[in-house]
């Protein structure tokens, strides 16, 4: 009960907050960690057998030969495990009991053979590595304590370092000290080194998943419309067979017997189903509005719509360069999506307005989003498109959302038009928010990603606006004409098929 308590709070005082750092729980493989542990048998054994038949090192054999036996007997028990019917799944428990074994196993064969003092003390940095990269905070910094204390160890505790027969190498205290605080801080560097490159691996695995499953919403919404056209196809033969059913029983009965009138029925209700399922069958592109072309200023409209009432005005402009009407483009949901992701953070951070512009010229076609809020922080500008970067903790839209709810609770005396008077200071707004409703810095990611799989190009800057003030945030996107408008697509197609012999 405890744990749970303390992952409510995101912000937790003091020690609280580690908590919250970023939770891998897969671990390696036990197969992996059979692997590993074999290549440091071998590797362990080829020394001794160097140290002891090349230089003539006098090691005490029996007993290093005895801590790599239990290695060995680890790795033959963890061999029949990984044989049976239900071989265990990579775990982070089971990855953290088997690095730990190692550290031991590796602390003593240095104890045997010189401590600190043996160059091959460096090897304990590579369990807590592993560690940092695949498991859970707690369980690598326990890790992390257990390298710490064998290099205290080490240091106290530790047989003469071998060496050649006549002689004895003794390094002075303080250069065993010096050699223990290099292990230990190329452990913590290496495994925050680790960390973090396991972490931003992690994130981007996530926000690509995301964006897989927006895409994977969008497609099985088209999908529909196939699955409709076959259920109709597959119904139209015993609707048929009704049809024809109810026709002989009508005639069967005098027209003023009630089977007869339950026959029309049969058959008035018979004809209505054939006339749904007609409109099923047709292909969602012969007539569906969601896969019709639309206006382009009618699409801009559509994606700002769901961001008024917020005290912004929204100006929507499209121009076109010889003066034509506005083109029609494609309904597609990537650039839907994009868009509106776009327009909901220009409306977030933007005080009083939010611009859509559209130009479109002889081959392109560009929308230029932009608002008069404070503009993108320098430090966020050159990351702005990767997962989790985000400067807003709550957005402009949840703010007024939040509010709305306050005021809707208070008594209607209590309540006051804001409108043609100076807005009144907000009340903090903290306790009505969710923490998780803070931006995560995916909806950038996600919507650049999708505008850029249309075929667009993302740029991001600063408004043109006056000097000394915010200038706001622009984003502007530019596609190929042939790339939006069904008709130059359709022209395209026809003149390959034409020069096609």
């Amino acid at each position: 009960m405890e744990t749970i308590e303390a992952d409510k709070g995101p912000q937790g005082p003091g020690l609280k907050g580690w908590r919250n750092l970023p939770r891998r729980s897969r671990g390696l493989s036990l197969r992996t960690l059979i692997i590993l542990r074999w290549l440091a048998i071998t590797g362990q054994s080829a020394t001794i057998a160097v140290a002891t038949l090349g230089f003539h090192f006098d090691l005490p054999l029996l007993a290093c030969l005895t801590v790599i036996a239990a290695s060995v007997a680890m790795n033959l028990q963890a061999t029949r495990r990984l044989k049976r019917p239900d071989p265990p799944v990579a775990d982070g428990g089971l990855t953290a009991a088997h690095l730990g074994f190692d550290i031991l196993q590796l602390t003593l064969l240095l104890g045997l053979t010189g401590g600190l003092q043996n160059p091959f003390c460096l090897l304990l940095v590579a369990p807590v590595t592993v560690a940092a990269a695949s498991l859970p905070a707690r369980q690598a910094i326990v890790l992390g304590l257990m390298v710490l204390l064998a290099t205290v160890g080490l240091f106290f505790w530790a047989l003469p370092l071998p060496w050649q027969a006549g002689t004895e190498l003794n390094l002075p205290a303080l250069y065993r000290f010096g050699i223990g605080l290099a292990l230990v801080t190329g452990v913590v560097f290496t495994a925050a080194y680790a960390w973090r490159v396991a972490a931003d691996a992690e994130k981007l695995e996530l926000a690509l998943a995301t964006t897989q499953d927006v895409l994977q919403r969008e497609q099985r919404l088209a999908a529909l419309g196939g699955l409709a056209a076959a259920a109709a196809h597959e119904l139209g033969t015993p609707l048929a067979t009704i049809q024809i059913v109810a026709k002989e029983l009508k005639r069967a009965f005098p027209a003023d017997a009630a089977a007869a009138e339950d026959a029309a029925l049969i058959l008035e209700q018979a004809e209505r189903c054939r006339l749904i399922l007609k409109r099923l069958s047709q292909r969602p592109e012969d007539g569906d509005a969601l896969y019709d072309d639309v206006d382009l200023k009618a699409l801009l409209e559509e994606v700002a719509a769901p961001h008024k009432g917020f005290d912004l005005d929204f100006r929507i402009v499209v121009r076109v360069a010889d003066g034509s009407p506005p083109p029609r483009i494609k309904r597609m949901p990537e650039v839907i999506h994009g868009l509106s992701t776009l327009v909901e953070n220009a409306a977030d951070f933007a005080t009083r307005e939010v611009r859509l512009t559209a130009a479109v010229d002889a081959g392109w076609i560009e929308i230029e989003i932009a608002d008069d809020g404070p503009g993108f922080s320098p430090d966020i500008l050159p990351r702005l498109g990767e997962p989790y970067v985000t400067s807003r903790p709550q957005g402009k839209a949840r703010r007024a959302l939040a509010a709305q709810i306050a005021a809707a609770a208070m008594p209607k005396g209590a309540r006051k038009p804001r409108r043609g008077r100076a807005a009144p200071e907000p009340a903090p707004t903290e306790d009505l928010i969710a923490p998780s409703q803070g931006g995560m810095g995916l909806g950038f990611f996600i919507a650049r990603t999708l505008l850029e799989r249309s075929g667009g190009r993302v740029s991001v800057g600063t408004g043109a606006g006056p000097k000394g003030k915010p200038r706001g945030a622009r984003v502007a996107i530019r596609w190929s004409r042939q790339a939006l408008e069904p008709m130059l697509a359709g022209d395209s197609h026809a003149e390959v098929s034409q020069g096609t012999p």
